[in-house]
């Protein structure tokens, strides 16, 4: 999404920058954001580039597939299939709606029988494709969910995050923004279950951010647990992009509460700091605006790729907005919770 301007904290100290550039090898010694978290390296080779004529860029999500390679969702309505090693893309996918009208894709889930889940910020929506992008369904969404006037959700606030949770049965998604009527910074965590081959509308969470953040990304953990990206941005400073800990698995169901205002009886989901990605070192990192780290740019996908030495692999990339002063930029993360 194009991301709105607000006010977001800077005061995290960068960490000492060392040589490692985009081009590092793989197996290079990770450095650490934080006692949770490390960076291996990073990657700008698809920055500014196309594929089969289609522009690489505007990355909002990513999703690992069934062969273990990694596909990553445009919001201008294009689905790419990666190459596990290089991240060159192999293949694209145009997706649309009912009417051939683009999406605002923000939000993929690739299911275990190879179908996408695919969510839109436009209404929002949610709906299944084929591998080869025909429509198979459509999850309904909450009237509460949908954007003003038909709803309380504002414009380009809404489904950003998308994850299924462990054992495949139920999906759950994430608003990046605040409803009207509930607090600020108060952000609404939607789930479904799987019954037979349709999803129908599960229980709903609570999430609080951090003043002036929304919720870009959320993936589950084999726990329950998930990992929640929170993040924005100032004019003239830069990107705010931090990393958390999540535990819905004590929150109360918020889908019959009209207003979350903080009242009492109401659990929030938990959420504890792993990093701020401020704190990461740069790695030789080069940024075209203003930003507290040059590592940071407008992150908005997450996918957990894998365990290896050192904890979970976590893989996050950013969306340039196809914005000269934006940078598609792939980071390779290791977290440990």
């Amino acid at each position: 999404m194009r991301l709105r301007t607000v006010l977001a904290s800077t005061s995290a100290a960068l960490a000492a920058a060392t040589c490692l550039t985009a081009a590092g090898p793989a197996h290079a010694v990770a450095h650490a954001c934080s006692p949770s978290v490390s960076i291996d390296r990073f990657s700008d080779a698809l920055d500014k580039t196309t594929y089969d004529g289609t522009f690489v860029g505007n990355l909002s999500a990513l999703a690992v597939d069934r062969d273990g390679s990694p596909a990553a969702l445009s919001d201008r309505s294009s689905l790419f299939d990666l190459d596990a090693k290089t991240l060159q893309p192999e293949g694209v996918v145009p997706l649309a709606d009912e009417n051939g009208t683009a999406l605002d894709s923000e939000g993929l889930v690739i299911d275990r029988d190879g179908t996408r889940l695919v969510t839109s910020e436009t209404e929002p929506s949610i709906r299944r494709y084929s591998p080869d992008g025909r429509i198979l369904d459509r999850l309904p969404v909450p009237p509460s969910l949908q954007v003003a006037p038909a709803g309380r959700a504002v414009s380009n606030g809404t489904f950003e995050g998308l994850t299924m949770l462990p054992g495949g049965r139920t999906l759950l998604a994430s608003m990046e923004y605040a409803l009207s009527g509930d607090s600020a910074g108060i952000v609404r965590f939607q789930t479904w279950q799987r019954h037979a081959r349709a999803f129908e509308l599960g229980a709903q969470y609570a999430y609080r951010t951090d003043t002036g953040l929304g919720v870009p990304e959320v993936q589950a953990l084999p726990d329950g647990r998930l990992l929640v990206l929170e993040r924005g941005f100032t004019a003239g400073v830069g990107n705010t992009v931090r990393l958390y800990l999540a535990d819905p698995r004590r929150a109360t169901d918020t889908s019959g509460i009209e207003n979350l205002t903080g009242q009492d009886g109401v659990r929030l989901i938990k959420k504890t700091l792993l990093t701020d990605l401020a704190a990461c070192p740069s790695l030789g990192a080069t940024a075209k605006q203003p930003q507290p780290n040059p590592l940071l740019d407008n992150i908005e996908g997450m996918a957990i790729t894998g365990r290896g030495k050192g904890g979970l692999k976590v893989l996050l990339v950013s969306d340039d907005n196809q914005n000269a002063v934006q940078t598609t930029r792939f980071y390779y993360l290791r977290v440990r919770v």
